[in-house]
């Protein structure tokens, strides 16, 4: 995986710009707070990334991949101000259940998810090296 920084500018944080890699491509939908039965353990934000993440992390054992694959992350958040209020809960869930912030990321606010107690969902593109 390469990731991709234009000449110049300044290295983002908590993200890439982009990234370049070649290898077998592992889509992970869209991973909500809540465990492999459906169960919300609660209704912080930031207990819920961290609940996503282990999700995701787990998928992507299933698909041969590992956290140091993932190349893209799309975040839906429900509440901006309360995401940005997190940041350090969540950046020591990422560090600790994936590692590096290397991956290309987007962050978006969403009105609602479908599922009613969720905050976030976690989209997940990985790609194992060939």
């Amino acid at each position: 995986m390469q990731v991709l920084l234009p000449p110049g500018w300044p290295r983002p944080r908590g993200y890439a710009n982009g990234v370049a890699a070649r290898g077998r491509m592992v889509f992970v939908a869209g991973m909500i707070g809540w465990d492999a039965d459906g169960v919300f353990h609660t209704d912080d934000l930031a207990g819920q990334v961290r609940q996503a993440l282990q999700n995701i992390v787990e998928v992507l054992k299933e698909g041969g991949a590992r956290p140091e694959h993932i190349v893209r992350m799309t975040w839906y958040v429900t509440d901006k101000r309360e995401y940005v209020a997190a940041y350090p809960e969540i950046g020591k869930a990422f560090r600790e259940l994936i590692g590096s912030f290397n991956a290309a990321m987007t962050a978006v606010q969403v009105a609602g998810l479908v599922e009613d107690r969720a905050k976030v969902e976690i989209e997940v593109t990985a790609v194992i090296p060939d």
